[in-house]
């Protein structure tokens, strides 16, 4: 498809599509409400992160899904339906959200998704006891008959204490292999295994918990995670994480479908390198470890954050999953280090936490508690 052809789909055609999925979505949650189907509204939020003036979140309102926790002797079909549920969503458009944190309130609106943005800032500084904190949700809109209160908490991660740096971190192929490079064998992954079932790579929860602790012990660095997932596997992967012990941290995913700006799905770069700059503006104090892996685009989406934030990056980790791109991605490796950061290209988790230990990053017990579990999985 030419340059003309491509803007023209995407200033006649995407309109008129995007129309129709509209009234179509429309028309659903109408009938859903009217015959009973769409009963009960659900706020999800999605953790957030702020700084002492300021915190930002996503959410969502959507019919309550019902999906509960997963086990580890759940059937494949029953992690298919959980699946399923994650993916054909009730969203609730344009509906209100008030949103309260120590006292400040806002109210936000809803998007065609179904998805809210709060964003909260105060010129006095909030105040930071500890480094979650709740932020109080609550829909303002009725939207079915005898509808009740619909209220949740959302946790917002507030870095405070002795903090030596931050971690950004994509997931897939970088914590868990996904065969985000074959697609088949990455959808079988997805719909039929669950949070128990899909594994990490080996060494990866206790190398993330001693970068999480650093050198003081104390678990105060804070961890972001970045992904190309969609939204829908929001709680699936925060599951997940919790499982295999990997520390929880604001998880920054995209919604994927046909939108007013995109046909099924933004760029796979553009949504990593937005969100990884967001973290960088949003936590002002801290310098960061990225960890990612060779499969897509991570290096060259952490050079150019590299470039655009001078000063921000400490050290950046890519894990090594296709070999092909290895002479391409050592130069990239080149070029970072003429900016002032280094990058190394691992094989495995041990190779990168001795590298942290050798840095002064994480201590050498914690290295021996990595190097037993690799050796415990082979």
């Amino acid at each position: 498809m030419t340059k003309s052809q491509k803007s023209f789909s995407k200033s006649i055609v995407l309109p008129i599509l995007y129309g129709v999925k509209r009234r179509f979505s429309k028309a659903k949650l109408w009938v859903g409400i009217k015959t009973g189907i769409v009963k009960s509204i659900m706020i999800l939020p999605y953790k957030g992160f702020g700084n002492e003036n300021e915190i930002f979140l996503i959410g969502r309102v959507l019919k309550d899904r019902g999906i509960g926790i997963s086990n580890l002797d759940d059937s494949r079909w029953l992690n298919f339906k959980k699946m399923y549920k994650r993916f054909m969503t009730w969203e609730i458009p344009r509906v209100k959200v008030k949103a309260m944190f120590q006292g400040l309130e806002q109210i936000v609106s809803t998007d065609d998704e179904g998805y809210f943005e709060v964003r909260i800032q105060s010129d006095l500084g909030f105040e930071i006891n500890q480094p979650w904190q709740e932020v109080e949700l609550e829909l303002l809109d009725q939207v079915v008959k005898n509808q009740k209160e619909v209220k949740s908490k959302a946790l917002v991660f507030i870095p405070s204490g002795n903090v030596e740096y931050g971690v950004i971190s994509d997931i897939d192929d970088t914590i868990v292999p996904t065969g985000a490079t074959r697609i088949w064998e990455m959808l079988k992954t997805t719909f039929l295994g669950n949070a128990h079932t899909r594994l990490p790579f080996a060494g990866v929860g206790e190398f993330y918990r001693s970068l999480s602790k650093g050198t003081d012990g104390v678990e105060s660095n804070p961890f972001f995670y970045v992904s190309s997932s969609p939204w829908n596997l929001y709680d699936f992967l925060m599951e997940f994480l919790e499982v295999h012990g990997i520390p929880k941290g604001p998880l920054m995913l995209r919604d994927l479908g046909l939108s007013r700006e995109q046909f099924f799905a933004g760029s796979h770069s553009e949504h990593k390198l937005f969100q990884v700059e967001k973290i960088f503006e949003i936590e002002k104090q801290l310098q960061f470890i990225l960890i990612g892996d060779s499969g897509q685009h991570d290096p060259e989406i952490y050079l150019q954050a590299i470039k655009e934030y001078p000063g921000k990056v400490k050290m950046v980790y890519i894990r090594d999953v296709l070999e092909r791109r290895e002479k391409e991605v050592l130069e990239i490796a080149r070029e970072m280090e003429e900016l002032g950061v280094e990058m190394i290209l691992v094989k495995d988790t041990v190779e990168a936490a001795l590298h942290a230990k050798e840095k002064g990053w994480i201590w050498e017990e914690d290295v021996r508690d990595i190097i037993a579990e690799k050796e415990a999985v082979d």
